[in-house]
């Protein structure tokens, strides 16, 4: 799940969608119905919607065997979905957390004025839309 309003993350969809190994994963924008669902079962609603944010997320959420991850542990995760060579990113799991985690946060509060926003999540195209839900 991504934030469908940043350039940055629409972008990073579609990187993964043009370099995934398989075609398993599904997106969801996480100001959808769809998200909103998948985090109020697998989180609860009081932590879906901190997690969603008002409007304005602050994580990429991946959601794999009913556990939730966010921030680089979500990111790292995804890379194992990759094509070679971007799958080796996946060994920057050695870096602890705690300082992944600084160097996402800084890019996050920083994505809208690097790259913008837009007023709304953008439509995939009908080749694309069953990877989507919602």
């Amino acid at each position: 799940m991504f934030d469908g309003t940043c350039n940055f993350c629409d972008a990073a969809v579609h990187f993964v969608l043009d370099r995934e190994a398989g075609s398993v994963l599904k997106f969801a924008a996480l100001q959808s119905d769809a998200a909103r669902e998948i985090l109020e079962e697998a989180l609860g609603r009081e932590d879906a919607l901190a997690l969603r944010g008002e409007g304005d997320p602050n994580s990429v959420v991946f959601v794999e065997g009913g556990r939730v991850y966010t921030h680089s542990a979500a990111s790292l995760r995804i890379t194992r979905y990759l094509r070679w060579p971007w799958r080796w990113l996946a060994v920057l799991v050695v870096v602890p957390r705690p300082i992944r985690d600084f160097f996402y946060r800084w890019f996050a509060r920083n994505r809208y004025r690097w790259f913008g926003k837009t007023e709304a999540c953008r439509v995939p195209t009908p080749a694309l839309r069953a990877r989507f839900l919602g």
